[in-house]
């Protein structure tokens, strides 16, 4: 997780009273509730800062978008770290059950009372999910895939894997085409490709990172069909057998990656760009396990510098090129 966050100059409560009574109490800090009550636009610059100042490259990608929807995608991205830190981010299992439970019932209040609401992320939420009528089910989705992680550590097979990324992962995709207009089922489909593709491709780029949790995303199915024995992947025992399981996972993620990118040619050439980043750099993290010859153990197959250069480089000219000429912006 990141470091807390001073978000817009917000007193944050040590007071138990409060925290409990937003039933966060056990949170990691930076997510207590205010003491104040936030008004709209805190709420937003408390999004905002989360969405730009965490290691991951989401907001990167946001700036490609119309800025009339961005505060839509940042009090998303907001939902989705803090649900995922209250998973990963606290002392114990029981704890992080109980805030996720939490955390969903302030997603509820979001919805059927939202007066009520006083955390940042859900101040700035509701007027999202109003404009954009985001389902609350998708929401949950997401929830009952950080709720999972806390019962479930290992994973038996593809599907296994594939049905934790309907969850995960693909909730996420379809809010963004929601946000931008899109609600028809034959682009969700595809959206859920690349989103599982994405995830599936995290998986193998994290596989030693996620054995000291522990977790095993990696299907056994796999394992045993490689011959690649229990306990190699923590005590980071590279063979020709592992090599090959990950090339056979690799290649099976860039198919379906591959075939949900055909999403990018049906909308509009602003979300286009930022959807050709987000399945270039699933290419990218794939190649990387490439370029290590599938060797996941020797350290965390990244995407390199020059690599994120150059597609933020392609970004770049494709939003330049999607712009309207002035003689459009005129008419």
């Amino acid at each position: 997780m990141s470091e807390p966050l001073a978000t817009s100059g917000l007193p944050y409560t040590s007071d138990s009273s409060i925290a409990a009574a937003d039933s966060l109490e056990g949170a990691p800090a930076a997510y207590l509730t205010p003491a104040d009550w936030p008004t709209l636009d805190e709420a937003r610059a408390w999004c905002h800062e989360l969405a730009t100042s965490h290691y991951e490259n989401f907001h990167v990608a946001t700036f490609f978008l119309p800025r009339r929807v961005r505060p839509h995608f940042e009090s998303l991205y907001a939902f989705c770290r803090v649900s995922d830190d209250l998973g990963d981010e606290v002392a114990d299992t029981a704890t992080a059950l109980r805030l996720l439970d939490a955390w969903g019932a302030m997603l509820d209040q979001c919805y059927d009372a939202p007066q009520n609401s006083r955390h940042p992320v859900f101040i700035a939420l509701r007027p999202t999910i109003v404009a954009c009528d985001l389902p609350r089910a998708l929401f949950h989705d997401l929830l009952r895939a950080f709720r999972q992680d806390q019962v479930k550590t290992h994973y038996d097979t593809w599907d296994e894997a594939v049905e934790y990324s309907r969850y995960s992962a693909n909730p996420v995709g379809r809010l963004v085409l929601m946000l931008c207009g899109y609600r028809d089922e034959e682009r969700a489909l595809l959206s859920d490709k690349v989103c599982t593709a994405l995830q599936l491709a995290n998986f193998w780029q994290d596989a030693v990172r996620d054995s000291e949790i522990p977790r095993r995303y990696i299907p056994a199915e796999y394992m045993q069909r490689f011959g690649v024995a229990e306990g190699q992947i923590e005590g980071r025992v590279f063979t020709p057998e592992l090599a090959a399981m990950m090339r056979a996972l690799v290649e099976r993620t860039r198919q379906m990656l591959r075939e949900g990118a055909a999403l990018n040619a049906t909308v509009d050439r602003e979300l286009r760009v930022t959807l050709d980043l987000f399945t270039k750099g699933g290419e990218a993290i794939l190649d990387g396990i490439a370029a290590q010859d599938y060797d996941v153990l020797r350290g965390r197959p990244i995407v390199t510098r020059r690599k994120k250069l150059l597609l933020l480089a392609g970004a770049l000219l494709g939003k330049l090129r999607s712009a309207p000429s002035p003689g459009a912006r005129a008419a």
